[in-house]
């Protein structure tokens, strides 16, 4: 499993201080699933399953390669993949910061 954490190319230029909602680090798990730790520390659990195995995928379908999903990484703050795949991390820190964990479909963010 791979674990990344921000670098220094995770602040925007010219901002003084990063928005909380900023990730830092991710922990890919089993099942499609990440561990994410935000910029002032709500943690918790994304879980992708229902997203990438859906018929209405789009782009994320091409995560449902366990290596491809295994090479996730945080990028300006957003969870990233190889391919110009990413999340928008805002909506996962509202979910987060709600219930310590979320789910996402191909219709959105389900708290």
């Amino acid at each position: 499993m791979r674990n990344t954490q921000a670098s220094t190319s995770d602040r925007a230029a010219g901002l003084n201080a990063a928005p909380p909602w900023r990730l830092v680090a991710v922990t890919v798990m089993p099942a499609y699933r990440l561990d994410v730790r935000f910029r002032d520390g709500t943690s918790g659990i994304v879980d992708m399953a229902a997203l990438v195995n859906s018929d209405s995928a789009g782009v994320f379908a091409f995560l449902r390669d366990p290596s491809v999903f295994q090479a996730a990484y945080v990028e300006f703050g957003a969870l990233t993949w190889p391919g110009d795949i990413d999340l928008a991390p805002d909506a996962l820190y509202a979910a987060i910061k709600a219930r310590g964990a979320c789910a996402l479909t191909a219709e959105g963010v389900v708290q």
